[in-house]
């Protein structure tokens, strides 16, 4: 199967809670009344697209039907596949790497949403495009996070520099950033600890790491990715927020696509935060991961071929 079958396999609760909904709306109405727009409102809104973007589309469909591009429900499914189309069209974005020396990856999220298991498959992903990796185990606030890394550097072939359970992760991270230097390592991704026992705490241990990267190597991090689950649909957008206040974030990995109806989650981001998608996760292995791309995610949401 390939990776466009798995995302549109991965998107079959989604697309039941949004695009079958539709069609089912579609079917029940002669016309487009205020009744109809106030049931499609409805379906956007259970689809986990969220408020904001609700309201965009809302505001596009009624401009559509006063511009007669909208004449009958069956109008609606092609307009509304174009409009969030073009909502996910700026968020092509590839993983911005270095001219030269170490690319630095920081990787943030809270516990549970996959971020270990989406360093090791990134690492995965670059090893097969013939980089040379190193991991960093910069969550030293959970000796499993640790543990957890390793299994996925050997599980890869990667070198992952650790300190103990409780050290300074900001020294972990200076230690590998000075490792990667030396034995000219391609990319380098640092796990982050998910959870400190504060927020404040939480966000000036991003921002040390941030600090003694980019002290290192000028303009590292090259990318700071917020891994979150789609499963959790609004409340992911709302981690977004917490996590954009510590970190200066330049993407999302979106992890869980297959297993929930709330992939709808992925416009929400785009247009509540302003933040590219950039890799998407709908399965269980190492080749499950990829580069976000809006055209498939939109293809593969309306069941299109």
């Amino acid at each position: 199967m390939g990776f466009f079958d798995k995302l549109k396999a991965g998107l079959e609760k989604t697309r039941k809670s949004f695009t079958e909904k539709i069609e089912k709306l579609v079917i029940g109405y002669a016309t487009i009344d205020d009744e109809f727009l106030d049931d499609l409102e409805a379906v956007l809104l259970s689809a986990d697209v969220g408020i904001q973007t609700t309201t965009k589309l809302m505001a596009d469909i009624r401009k559509g039907i006063k511009n007669k591009e909208i004449n009958s429900p069956e109008d609606l499914k092609p307009f509304l596949q174009t409009k969030i189309s073009d909502m996910l069209a700026d968020s092509v974005a590839e993983t911005k790497m270095a001219t030269s020396g170490p690319t630095v990856i920081v990787v943030v999220g809270v516990n549970g949403v996959g971020k270990t298991t989406t360093i090791g498959k990134l690492a995965q992903y670059y090893k097969e495009q013939g980089l040379k990796v190193m991991l960093a185990a910069a969550d030293t606030f959970r000796a499993a996070a640790i543990d957890q890394l390793e299994i996925w550097g050997e599980r890869t072939g990667t070198e992952v520099i650790k300190h103990s359970e409780g050290s300074d992760p900001a020294a972990v991270a200076f230690d590998a950033v000075q490792s990667a230097k030396a034995k000219k390592v391609d990319l380098l991704i640092v796990d982050t600890a998910g959870r400190l026992h504060t927020k404040s705490n939480l966000m000036e241990e991003l921002k040390k790491i941030s600090r003694v990267i980019s002290r290192e190597i000028p303009d590292a991090p090259h990318e700071t990715f917020l891994v979150l689950d789609a499963t959790t649909g609004q409340n992911a957008v709302n981690q977004a927020k917490v996590f954009g206040q510590a970190a200066d974030l330049s993407g999302i990995v979106l992890t869980k696509l297959d297993g929930t109806a709330k992939g709808g989650v992925v416009i929400a981001i785009k247009a509540e935060l302003n933040l590219p998608v950039k890799w998407i996760g709908v399965g269980e292995s190492a080749s499950d991961l990829r580069p976000f791309v809006p055209q498939d995610f939109v293809q593969a949401l309306f069941g299109d071929k």
